[in-house]
């Protein structure tokens, strides 16, 4: 296994149901990405990373923020790409967007389902 397996390999989900105001953080913190990109993630996960009882919730947070940290990364290649191209690929931009935004609402969805979202391509920084 490569050191780059370990920084993109999904981490299991937490076992257990979740309590409904569990579920609605992590929708929450899902959505809250579309808004406010990193900073509402960041925020749910700083709340509940202390406290064992929020697991889903710090699970679910903690996967929103990497992937909002993708998301980031992908912006910046995908301007700078299109500045290299003279504005050739001036649609890499949206295309982002637009996969940003399906993502996040696919992974509120199921976390207000009470099961854990992996979202399918996000570098797992955040341990």
């Amino acid at each position: 296994m490569s050191e780059f397996d370990n920084v993109t390999a999904a981490p299991p989900p937490p076992s257990g149901a979740a309590p409904q105001e569990d579920r609605t953080l992590a929708l929450i913190a899902h959505l809250l990405g579309i808004i406010s990109w990193f900073v509402g993630p960041l925020i749910i996960w700083l709340i509940s990373k202390d406290n064992p009882a929020k697991s889903f919730v710090t699970d679910q947070s903690k996967e929103a923020l990497n992937f909002q940290i993708t998301i980031t990364i992908a912006f910046v290649v995908a301007f700078i790409l299109m500045a290299v191209t003279l504005g050739l690929l001036f649609f890499l931009p949206a295309l982002v967007g637009i996969a940003n935004l399906v993502f996040c609402i696919l992974g509120g969805i199921k976390a207000n389902n009470g099961e854990a979202y992996r979202y399918p391509f996000a570098l797992r920084l955040i341990k």
